[in-house]
């Protein structure tokens, strides 16, 4: 515990669950909201609050005091998306920002004080800058540790140095946020913080325990911790721009080659891997393309390569707007190309196999199934995944090679089909046949034609198991068609 709190910069956005229900959902916050949960009011709006509406009101009861109330269900998830803009626009005036919950975020006011001309001046200047960024109104308050600052933001309010104690001692009890813990006092006769300051510390702990204690702390002026600042994430994509437009599949090569150098080693810098790629092309007319390839393993330099090369070519060898399976080709040649690790991971996290790597069939098998994907799309290559339900079309869920494996449903096959049965390859302009009972894992096809001998050879190991891995024996099709299944 520090016994010198930080001075403390808060920026307080007020009934923030009313504006995010406005910024996401769209519900108009200038009327009478009020955001519940449990059945209870948790935050309203100034309009409710008009016509009587306060927090810890039941449903029924609010709504007798104003009819017109909206009532909106609370969404924590929602109101973290909707404050993520108005964190990183505090950012974008001082670093080191702690965000405290959804609607408040801290960071330590002496550098932006000391850059800007003073705290006031900070607290101007952050105000006006989240409100032509996010066209949301915010309080700053500062004081020493978050707490009494957080408290100044509700009047706007810049505390003195050392004069945090004070400012806190004529606040009431119920302050600290801790009902049970005011009403207790209450009914002891400490009213106020100071009040409550006043108390020995051993006896406080003895008689309310170490959360006792801790708001014993927070009424003193006393800060139980330090701030906890974010850092902001590193930008680990790349960008290639283009003079002249990519509409060569030899020129789309080359571009990929140096692109994946370069994000291999910025992602080596950082000591991570890429196990989910994002590939964005825009071309000559503006029209933009993206495409997300996902691998089970660790993307190498050449991997990447290869990827960037397959989507490349599978976009500009497209269909000319003929009907089919195969996408429609761009207008015009890629002027600018982009990498964008969307999944990656320590490379300590990595697991190879139990005799070393992950085995070269597999390898093959994925840059074969990849390479159908890259030319026919994601859809044309399918594996299957097994879940619960009664009927094997309700237990069997066909995935895109690469994919997430979940199942439609939790739990275990209780239908004639069980662990290691798996449903039969789709074909073009069929739907996926049920699962076949007591059968074996099927081979890759692509849904047109088949090479002879029932199967197309695409230079990699063929048949994969459940799981999505190579099994001896099989060969892998990526002939004409549009479809491909694994099973």
């Amino acid at each position: 515990m520090t016994e010198a709190p930080v001075r403390t910069l808060l920026l307080w956005c007020p009934d923030w669950p009313v504006l995010a229900a406005e910024l996401v959902d769209g519900v108009p916050a200038t009327g009478a909201v009020a955001v519940l949960h449990a059945n209870r009011v948790v935050a309203c709006s100034e309009a409710a609050r008009a016509e009587g509406v306060r927090r810890g009101l039941r449903k029924r009861e609010a709504q007798g005091r104003c009819p017109r109330l909206t009532v909106v269900d609370h969404d924590p998830g929602r109101d973290a998306r909707a404050f993520e803009p108005v964190a990183a626009a505090d950012e974008g005036v001082a670093t080191g920002v702690e965000v405290v919950r959804p609607g408040a975020c801290a960071l330590a006011a002496r550098g932006p004080a000391r850059y800007l001309g003073g705290e006031e001046v900070a607290a101007e200047r952050i105000i006006e800058h989240v409100a032509q960024t996010c066209a949301v109104e915010s309080q700053v308050g500062i004081a020493d540790g978050v707490f009494a600052a957080g408290l100044a933001a509700r009047d706007g309010r810049v505390v003195p140095p050392g004069g945090t104690p004070g400012f806190l001692a004529g606040l009431p009890v119920e302050a600290l946020g801790r009902p049970a813990l005011a009403d207790l006092l209450r009914r002891l006769g400490v009213r106020t913080l100071g009040g409550f300051a006043a108390l020995p510390a051993g006896d406080v702990l003895a008689r309310f325990g170490f959360d006792g204690a801790l708001a014993h702390r927070l009424a003193a002026g006393r800060d139980h911790r330090p701030l906890a600042v974010r850092r902001p994430p590193a930008d680990l994509a790349v960008t290639a721009d283009h003079d002249e437009p990519i509409d060569r599949v030899d020129a789309a090569a080359f571009a990929a080659r140096a692109l994946a150098e370069r994000l291999h080693d910025r992602l080596a810098a950082h000591g991570l891997a890429c196990t989910r790629l994002g590939i964005e092309a825009v071309t000559a007319d503006g029209q933009e393309l993206h495409r997300v390839w996902r691998h089970d393993g660790l993307l190498t330099a050449p991997a990447v390569a290869d990827l960037v090369l397959w989507q490349l070519d599978g976009w500009l060898t497209g269909s000319a707007g003929r009907p089919g399976a195969r996408p429609t080709r761009p207008t015009a040649g890629v002027i600018r190309l982009r990498l964008v690790p969307d999944g990656v991971l320590a490379r300590a996290d990595l697991q190879p196999g139990l005799w070393g790597e992950t085995g070269e069939e597999r390898e093959r098998a994925h840059r074969a199934l990849s390479r159908v994907q890259g030319l026919l799309g994601p859809e044309a290559v399918v594996t299957a995944v097994l879940g619960g339900g009664r009927s094997p079309d309700d237990q069997v869920r066909l995935v895109p090679w690469g994919d997430e494996r979940l199942p439609a449903r939790p739990g275990e096959p209780t239908g004639p089909v069980r662990v290691g049965e798996l449903a039969g390859p789709a074909r073009v302009g069929e739907p996926a046949g049920p699962a076949r009972p007591g059968g074996l894992a099927g081979p890759v096809r692509a849904g047109g034609a088949e090479g002879s001998g029932g199967a197309a050879r695409s230079g990699g190991a063929g048949g994969f198991d459940r799981s999505g891995g190579p099994a001896r024996g099989g060969a892998a099709s990526s002939g004409r068609g549009a479809t491909a299944a694994v099973a």
